[in-house]
């Protein structure tokens, strides 16, 4: 039974980055689809009006796909500090576990609604320049100011991945 409990702790600690890492990227990676798609939505409807204006479209329907390279970024962080990609052996203790799965947290939580978020406002940008193309650089800085809270998050998580340390 002893053995047991010692095999079971001495993988909570990795099993804690996995969750971490999970959550970051579904999270940030599922706001991404849901911002992405609500754009494509606005995008679909002044593509029907006017086909010459998909470029402006397509550049306004990518901002909400970044909190989910986001996402990846910090998942791919958090295993590669676990030892868990790569060939490098890393013992990870539950207590670290825990702290670099929580330190995914800001990026799965901020990710996610700044994504929903960036994809509103895109859309509402792509009905601004479906009446107005001269006016795209406006355009594009409205759902930037989303992305602004996702970088937030993204500096965060990246900074308290740092500070733990591993032996």
């Amino acid at each position: 039974m002893e053995n047991i409990i010692s095999a079971m702790a001495s993988q909570l600690g990795p099993a804690l980055v996995i969750l971490g890492a999970a959550l970051a990227i579904g999270f940030a990676g599922s706001g991404s689809a849901w911002g992405i798609g609500i754009a494509n939505e606005a995008a679909a409807g002044i593509m029907t009006e006017d086909p010459k204006k998909f470029g402006y479209a397509l550049a306004l329907l990518a901002l909400p796909g970044t909190q989910g390279i986001y996402g990846l970024l910090v998942a791919f962080i958090a295993m590669s500090k676990a030892g868990l990609v790569g060939s490098a052996e890393v013992y990870i203790t539950v207590w670290q576990g825990l702290g670099i799965g929580c330190a995914c947290l800001p990026i799965a939580i901020a990710g996610y609604f700044s994504a929903i978020w960036q994809g509103k406002s895109s859309a509402a940008s792509i009905l601004l320049i479906s009446k107005r193309p001269d006016q795209f650089g406006k355009a594009i800085i409205l759902p930037a100011m989303c992305e602004t809270y996702a970088v937030f998050a993204l500096l965060m998580s990246i900074l308290m991945l740092n500070g733990i340390k591993i032996q």
